[in-house]
């Protein structure tokens, strides 16, 4: 199962590439989007399946479930998610000045 996320990981960061490499604002913004989301499952699959208890005070088990991957998955999440509003409000924001969503008309004449 860990192979097949990594794989799914793998396509998702080919994807988002391509993406992140066209010309349209819009498509940019997906891209990233979707390159978090490999990210996160990344993480996830670095963190690997452990099977425990809970650290609890008193009690002595022999294993413990790990925390800090699922933490971290939860602060790249809300990270991402502000990026992602950003980016579409600076997108959007710029097609009402330019009524414009292509990158390279957005750079102007060749005079300029």
């Amino acid at each position: 199962m860990e192979t097949l996320i990594t794989i799914l990981s793998g396509v998702l960061v080919t994807v988002a590439t391509y993406l992140i490499l066209s010309k349209n604002l819009l498509r940019v913004i997906l891209g990233s989007a979707i390159l978090s989301h490999a990210v996160h499952l990344l993480l996830m699959v670095m963190g690997g399946l452990k099977k425990g208890t809970v650290p609890l005070l008193g009690e002595k088990p022999n294993t413990y479930t790990d925390a800090i991957p699922q933490a971290l998955i939860l602060t790249a999440i809300v990270i991402s998610f502000a990026v992602t509003a950003v980016f579409l409000v600076m997108a959007y924001r710029s097609y009402q000045e330019t009524d414009v969503g292509h990158e390279v008309l957005l750079r102007g004449t060749k005079d300029e």
